[in-house]
């Protein structure tokens, strides 16, 4: 396991490396840069004089040749922990993005709790309780889950909230509470708010889970193991917990490798609809004006946390089955 470690993370960093060149590179390949969309957005006021784009320009390096002002942004990260300027905002890349990580990584850890506490017993029970009732109900809303975009559900609810309980919509707190020091009634605001985007953005991720933990334990419910636990006196709910379960948790432990991701990505669409203060829509908004050190900076922090999610899966899928530590 240690050797296994070891080439992995020997394998991750030729990997970033790669995916940071790819990522600033197509950023650039739209014609133009953040200077002819900033100046198509002022054509109304008069535009941009040459003056002030050359010195632009100059400020932001953007006549020098791509492959210097990528080798200025990588220096800069490596050694100075400095993810460069935004052009749009005019702000370090760093201030806009940790601003946002925290509520982000928030929602996000809540929603993957959501999703294993919503998946685990529903898709067990389904599987247990084959073709009854209960698995019929699952199955029926699995298949509603996955089918209603996420959007499409987040405009739903929050009509509902509105027009039936008169809870304000859009944002984590309620107006009053966005610029107020934080208190107990604020926590509490806090709390009858969020569960809103966590149910929202978990929904199709439970749902797909559901069905990816039923058809894993049909498969081993039936299994000659199975069989032999039983006969030798092995009461069900142990023997149900202990063996099959057990094997069929490894799609539940996969999900780091694609959950760790969506904590800076995450659903940028529900959190445009929800106007949520994650760095899903500073993301959107840097791609359409070619913020390029803001967007790859995001993109980059993406593709970190996806090949470190990853790592993490195949060493705890290695803790929990023994075939794929075996092998």
């Amino acid at each position: 396991m240690l050797n296994f470690l070891l080439r992995r993370i020997l394998y991750m960093i030729p990997t970033v490396f790669l995916v940071s060149v790819v990522t600033f590179a197509i950023i650039q390949l739209p014609p133009g840069d953040y200077l002819d969309t900033l100046a198509a957005e002022l054509a109304d006021s008069g535009g941009l004089d040459e003056g002030t784009r050359q010195a632009l320009a100059d400020q932001y390096g953007l006549g020098q040749p791509m492959y210097v002002q990528y080798l200025k942004w990588m220096k800069g990260i490596l050694f100075h922990w400095d993810f460069g300027i935004s052009f749009e905002k005019n702000v370090p890349v760093n201030d806009l993005i940790w601003d946002r990580l925290g509520w982000t990584f928030g929602i996000s850890i809540l929603t993957l709790m959501f999703i294993w506490i919503t998946a685990l017993p529903i898709g067990i029970y389904s599987a247990v309780r084959k073709y009854s009732v209960g698995d019929y109900v699952a199955t029926f809303f699995g298949f509603v889950g996955l089918a209603v975009p996420n959007f499409l559900l987040a405009l739903v609810m929050m009509y509902v909230a509105f027009k039936y309980f008169g809870q304000s919509v859009g944002g984590l707190v309620s107006p009053e509470y966005i610029d107020a020091p934080w208190s107990w009634d604020k926590f509490v605001d806090l709390l009858k708010h969020i569960w809103m985007p966590i149910v929202v953005v978990g929904t199709s991720g439970a749902a797909a889970l559901i069905r990816i933990m039923r058809a894993n334990l049909l498969d081993e419910l039936y299994r000659p193991y199975v069989v032999t636990a039983r006969a030798k006196g092995m009461s069900e709910f142990q023997l149900l917990m202990r063996y099959p379960v057990r094997v069929a948790l490894n799609p539940f432990v996969s999900t780091i490798g694609w959950i760790l991701p969506t904590l800076v990505s995450g659903e940028i669409i529900v959190a445009v609809v929800m106007n949520l203060p994650t760095t899903g829509p500073l993301l959107l908004r840097a791609l359409l004006v070619q913020d390029m050190y803001l967007a790859g900076s995001l993109i980059l922090i993406v593709s970190l946390l996806t090949v470190l999610g990853t790592l993490i899966s195949d060493l705890l899928l290695a803790w929990i089955d023994p075939r794929i530590r075996y092998q």
